[in-house]
């Protein structure tokens, strides 16, 4: 590596993307979720069990199951990724 490089080394750069990704999508899910059951009501039970309760249950867990395997294939290293193996 040249010394006058001043640059971050592509692992690192590779890194911190996964970061900022997962924390992005993360917070996107939870705060659309959150908007979805508070303030439209979509979570709220009350007076029985609704259509739209039940359809929002099971979005929230497909998309669970989603971004659970989202990241996990996304922070699973690659063969070529780590050189040390």
């Amino acid at each position: 590596m040249d010394e006058f490089n001043r640059g971050m080394d592509p692992a690192v750069k590779r890194y911190f993307k996964k970061i900022v990704n997962s924390f992005v999508l993360g917070i996107t899910w939870l705060m659309i979720l959150a908007m979805a059951g508070i303030y439209f009501e979509l979570a709220v039970i009350d007076g029985g069990i609704k259509w739209y309760n039940i359809l929002f249950y099971a979005f929230f867990l497909v998309s669970l199951i989603w971004m659970i395997r989202y990241f996990q294939k996304s922070w699973t290293p690659e063969k070529d990724e780590n050189p040390e193996k």
